[in-house]
């Protein structure tokens, strides 16, 4: 457990791996902190990975709402900074794969690659966002569970005999609402589409095949936007495939990642 002070806000993260090894950053989704990764970073062997809970959720600060996605991606360039990773290869899933395209953008002297799993260059309308902050502020989290569950996860995963459908359920409503709310006016305030499409970056584009949160076509159609990107679906996944899929999202990552540094090297 590690926290470290970011543009004013106190970020807990966690750093693993040999300094000499390649970096790999993993960005989380909303409502989760950065367990959602454990059983991929387990089969991820050979990296030094930076994990991390952005603002306002897990154990990091959570700063009044509102939030701006560059809010976020300045959080993840300052802890990058503070641990003295130049350069980094970088998983985001949903608000976490918009933060891994804003960063690109903003700073592409950090990047190397970008893995982008049930995420897009723009997530939701004005509208929905708006009701969803409104909701939230008036009954809490809990009052919004069963729907975002729904989105999360297929029916296979959704039991109440299923201890880690209990766990991440209570992941999500453990979130603090100030954090919650701040990032979802990110989420709505956030069309990334131009700066994505002006992207130089190796991309591999992910998403579960049930996902309900960014379901395929919209995925696909953000891969479109980068030029030289690759698209894969996950069988038998909602929207965080890095908790029903982890082998596979795992395997699907380092046979991405090798494949650049194979490219690297040629080059």
């Amino acid at each position: 457990m590690a926290f470290a002070r970011v543009n004013g806000v106190v970020i807990h993260h966690e750093l693993r791996g040999p300094q000499d090894a390649p970096a790999l950053t993993f960005a989380n989704s909303l409502g989760t902190d950065f367990r959602i990764w454990d059983a991929v970073v387990a089969a991820l062997p050979g990296y030094r990975i930076l994990r991390y809970d952005k603002r306002g959720h897990g154990l990091s600060e959570a700063t009044p709402a509102p939030y701006a996605m560059t809010d976020h991606v300045a959080d993840l360039a300052g802890l990058l900074a503070h641990h003295d990773i130049a350069r980094t290869a970088v998983v985001g899933v949903s608000v976490g794969g918009m933060i891994a395209q804003g960063l690109a953008a903003l700073r592409p002297d950090l990047v190397t690659a970008l893995v982008l799993c049930g995420t897009a260059h723009r997530i939701g309308t004005e509208a929905m966002w708006d009701e969803r902050i409104a909701a939230v502020t008036r009954e809490g989290i809990g009052a919004l569970a069963d729907g975002v569950m729904q989105r999360w996860f297929t029916p296979a995963y959704r039991t109440a005999d299923n201890p880690d459908f209990v766990g991440y359920t209570a992941m999500l409503t453990r979130t603090p609402v100030a954090g919650y709310a701040g990032t979802c006016a990110a989420l709505r305030d956030a069309d990334l589409t131009e700066s994505t499409r002006a992207l130089a970056v190796p991309t591999l584009c992910l998403v579960g095949d049930q996902d309900g949160a960014t379901p395929p076509e919209l995925v696909r159609e953000t891969a479109a936007l980068i030029d030289g990107a690759r698209f894969e679906i996950i069988a038998g996944a909602g929207h965080l495939p890095c908790i029903e899929r982890p082998d596979e999202t795992a395997r699907l990552i380092s046979g991405f990642l090798a494949g650049t540094r194979d490219e690297r090297k040629d080059d």
